[in-house]
């Protein structure tokens, strides 16, 4: 069970947006923002809200790759690895974060909930290979030192 702050939250948000059959994206959007990830009892929480199956938002929710039911860390780390990047040498960039962050492919996300590490198929700055985000913002040509380093520097924000 959810803590009340979730549901007046999501209230608050359809309120933005209306409580209506098209406003699930961007409610669901909003949602995931404010919390990092979209639980699934706020999905059925919603649908019920703007009156749609259960079954219909979580068929939404699942069809976009950018919607996560996985709570995910402050800082979401996405390490490209498309062919331009892979080329460039993007593997030794992200086995370097997994070292220093203690995780791995089944665990993508540090116990203190401070990152989360994906790996994507392409982040479209090809020539800015090898090329990783944290939160959006685009690193280019990192190596696994700068990389590395970066983690450090945003450790010490903490």
């Amino acid at each position: 069970m959810l803590d009340q702050k979730y549901y007046d939250t999501a209230d608050e948000i359809i309120a933005i947006h209306g409580a209506d059959q098209s406003s699930l994206i961007p409610i669901i959007q909003d949602i995931q923002t404010e919390f990092r990830y979209l639980p699934g009892e706020l999905l059925s929480y919603v649908a019920e809200k703007i009156g749609i199956t259960e079954a219909k938002a979580y068929s939404v929710a699942t069809f976009y790759e950018n919607f996560s039911f996985e709570p995910k860390g402050k800082y979401v780390i996405k390490v490209c690895d498309g062919t331009a990047c892979h080329v460039r040498k993007s593997i030794p960039i992200l086995e370097r974060l997994y070292s220093v962050l203690g995780l791995s492919e089944d665990k993508a996300t540090t116990d203190d909930m401070l990152f989360t590490l994906e790996t994507v198929s392409c982040l479209g700055a090809c020539g800015l290979a090898p090329v990783l985000t944290v939160n959006d913002k685009v690193y280019p040509a990192m190596t696994p030192d700068a990389a590395e380093d970066l983690i450090e520097e945003l450790r010490g924000a903490e």
